[in-house]
């Protein structure tokens, strides 16, 4: 009887549709949101007489049943007509996460600690530049998170990297841009005030008379730099003027100027039992780093360290003795005895940090990017790595003796993941990280840190320290694995090759492309990479295997210089996708060279056209198993309203036998796109695994789910409760990425830089 009903329904729907297609003659109606209103509340009305249901799925929670409203909006490819795709079977997922010690919350750990002090009692405070969800400052103790400085984020505001506290208040640095014209007490237009925040030991701010800001927390420094260090002392607030070369000294009550003396480039500060300062004094041109030594009034004592090559972050242990984080090669806190003259008595952790024994592998010890160190009352050590160019927080507790006692990570900013397919998604990569995954366990601890990737004291010219890529393809070219970089304007795909006898975990410099810069110039106007070409675009292959860009490595071309997307398939090919009619760049992979670099030229490089119902074509996935291309964009039956860049289109089409010379699509699905010139509904990105194509848009993460073989709508995947059933938008073009396990599951990545972290979705098999 159902399938009578379904029969005469589909009947029904295209004799609709027929009728409005006579109806449709001018431009306005082709467009009209009434007629496709009524078409759908027409058909919903005789879906829901029938009493169709259908089962969809929640994350770990009971199966929901729904009447069907509505109709898939899948596109036949010969005249666009609506099918009927209620039949659809459903899945089952689960929701979990990877990159962040706290999966779901106000509170999690945040993205960069860039400074931190310990008080007495294990209370670690923190600050740092910019955190996406507004944690730029927060309080930590006992491996927990537990408060947040408030007021950090939003009306141009923005952490710092210098804290403090005494037994009543926190000091902060931060930011305060201007915000226009307002009866509010902010900076003048072009005018950023370089401030320190008082707050209470709650976290909430601290007013104070004269105090500057809408809540008249903020002690004004400067208007020129950010404040690079902070210290107390008694009643005493000492204050780094990195750019008047000054030591501010105010009372922590009044918060009034007291007094001020004159240091070189000063850094972060610390007290001593005497109540004499330690001042980092930053390197400055051919100058190297020192830490000096000053009394409170200002006189220059005699006793100094030189021998730190790069230190980040000083402290005053329980023993009085001062504690160095030296982030140079050593990558360890230096204890000095300075009694008399400075005296190194010991240090903590391996020397060479994350790159000693297996270079990578993550080891309790093992320490890399050092932004702060302290001890409390009890003489446990805190110590917190950064990694390079900003990789993420990685914040541990030691006993006295070394022993690891707690460890908070916050290791995702713009990212996204991907899995190796030989070890069956066990291995999964972000653009610097290696995680090592049990699906056994529960929601958000199936995966372990196993290795730091990037290498800067052996390879200085990585890509990664020099740009900000977030989109990860990981690849098995010949059995040997690969990981391909770009990033959020698809400007550059980035190649890196392992070698695990002379660099462990560490990914090599290898290769990479780069688009034509449409002004005429290098495309990367600093002094990185030496000897890149002075217009158009390049192939960079380190021919040497030394990691560095040479004169002799580079391959030169030019072409559009607008990049829809970038793809890598199984066999090494790379694609490109240029948003023109001519659009589609193949480059065959010519082999692997005998230093392990996949090879790639302008000379075998193809150029094919892009399908015709295409006018602006955005992302690209060849799978040359089945010869099948997938292909997103904008169409010219849904063009794109404006140019926001960073979407992937209004359609995905499906081709067959794309190496034959095939362009006509197997079928055409219709994607969430703004239509209106709000951005409210828009995709952002794509991927295509196993039996299903996935889309993910932009300001509500919802992952749409479509049959790979016929184009379907199976399943919208949205955060579950393990995650808080919340994400930020998709902010970058690989926002998701998903792999097909072995037993049919589905692994589902989805970036989720506002909270730091990537949420995974898994579809039963």
């Amino acid at each position: 009887m159902i399938n009578k009903l379904l029969a005469k329904l589909v009947k029904l729907c295209h004799e609709l549709n027929q009728q409005v297609k006579k109806l449709s003659k001018t431009r306005y109606l082709q467009r009209s949101k009434t007629l496709n209103f009524l078409l759908s509340m027409t058909v919903a009305v005789i879906v829901t007489s029938i009493g169709i249901t259908t089962d969809w799925a929640t994350t770990e929670t009971p199966t929901i049943t729904y009447k069907a409203s509505s109709i898939s909006n899948t596109i036949s490819s010969a005249n666009l007509r609506v099918k009927n795709n209620t039949k659809t079977p459903t899945l089952n997922y689960k929701t979990s996460w990877i990159g962040n010690t706290i999966g779901s919350g106000n509170l999690r750990i945040q993205n960069n600690i860039e400074a931190m002090y310990v008080a007495p009692d294990g209370t670690v405070y923190t600050n740092s530049h910019w955190d996406e969800a507004a944690m730029e400052a927060g309080i930590y103790k006992d491996g927990k998170v537990i408060a947040a400085l408030g007021d950090t984020h939003g009306w141009s505001r923005g952490g710092g990297k210098a804290v403090t506290a005494n037994s009543k208040y926190v000091y902060i640095a931060m930011t305060q841009g201007s915000r226009g014209d307002t009866k509010e007490d902010y900076p003048p237009e072009g005018t950023t005030w370089y401030s320190v925040r008082r707050y209470d030991l709650s976290g909430k701010p601290a007013p104070f008379p004269n105090g500057r800001g809408w809540d008249k927390s903020m002690l004004i420094t400067s208007t020129k730099s950010e404040v690079t260090g902070l210290a107390t002392v008694g009643s005493e607030l000492y204050v780094s003027d990195f750019a008047a070369n000054q030591i501010r000294v105010y009372d922590t009550d009044t918060m009034k100027e007291l007094r001020s003396f004159t240091v070189a480039n000063p850094g972060a500060i610390t007290l001593d039992p005497q109540k004499n300062l330690w001042i980092i004094q930053s390197k400055s041109g051919g100058k190297p780093a020192k830490i000096l030594h000053y009394s409170q009034t200002g006189k220059q004592l005699p006793q100094q360290i030189a021998d730190i090559v790069e230190p980040t972050a000083i402290a005053i242990n329980h023993q009085g003795k001062l504690l160095i984080a030296e982030n140079g090669p050593r990558q360890q806190m230096l204890t000095y005895e300075i009694k008399d003259r400075p005296v190194q008595v010991s240090s903590f952790g391996s020397k060479s940090g994350i790159y000693a024994g297996v270079a990578g592998e993550v080891r309790d010890l093992k320490l890399y990017g050092l932004t702060g160190v302290g001890t409390d009352a009890s003489g446990n050590i805190y110590i917190n790595s950064n990694g390079f160019n900003k990789s993420g927080t990685d914040l541990r507790k030691f006993s006295p003796s070394g022993k690891l006692m707690w460890r908070s990570l916050g290791l995702i900013f713009v990212d996204n993941a991907d899995a190796d397919p030989k070890t069956d998604g066990v291995d999964l990569f972000t653009k610097q990280e290696h995680y090592l995954m049990d699906f056994s366990k529960p929601a958000g601890k199936q995966w372990t840190y196993k290795a730091y990737t990037l290498n800067p004291f052996k390879y200085p010219q990585d890509p990664r320290l020099h740009t900000s890529p977030d989109g990860t393809f990981v690849r098995r070219i010949q059995g040997k694995p690969f990981l391909f970089l770009t990033d959020m304007y698809n400007s550059f795909l980035q190649i890196y090759r392992f070698n695990p006898d002379t660099d462990g975990k560490v990914a090599i410099p290898a290769g990479m492309f780069v688009g034509t810069n449409g002004a005429d110039k290098p495309f990367f106007t600093e002094n990185w990479p030496p000897h890149q070409p002075e217009q158009g675009e390049w192939i960079w292959r380190d021919r040497n295997g030394n990691g560095k860009f040479e004169k002799n490595e580079y391959d030169r071309s030019k072409d559009y210089p607008h990049l829809g997307g970038w793809w890598v398939d199984s066999k090494g090919d790379v694609w490109k996708a240029l948003r023109t009619e001519d659009g589609i760049r193949h480059y065959p992979l010519q082999g692997i060279d005998p230093k392990g670099n996949p090879i790639y030229s302008y000379g075998s490089m193809e150029k094919q056209t892009t399908p015709k119902i295409f006018n602006d074509l955005r992302r690209i996935e060849y799978f040359p198993e089945t010869d099948s291309m997938f292909l997103s964009g904008f169409t010219v039956d849904r063009p794109a309203f404006g140019d926001d860049a960073g979407v992937a289109g209004s359609e995905i089409a499906r081709f067959d036998n794309w190496s034959k010379g095939n362009r006509t699509p197997k079928w055409r699905i219709v994607i969430p796109y703004d239509s209106t010139g709000k951005r409210e509904v828009s995709t952002a990105a794509i991927s295509v695994a196993g039996d299903y194509v996935f889309a993910v848009t932009v300001k509500t993460a919802e992952v749409y789910v479509y049959n790979a073989k016929t184009g379907a709508q199976v399943q919208q995947l949205k955060p579950g409760p393990e995650v808080g059933s919340e994400s930020g938008w998709i902010d970058i073009p690989y926002g998701i990425r998903a792999f097909r396990r072995s037993n049919g599951e589905h692994l589902v990545f989805v970036e989720e830089n506002w909270k730091g972290k990537v949420i995974m979705y898994r579809l039963a098999g």
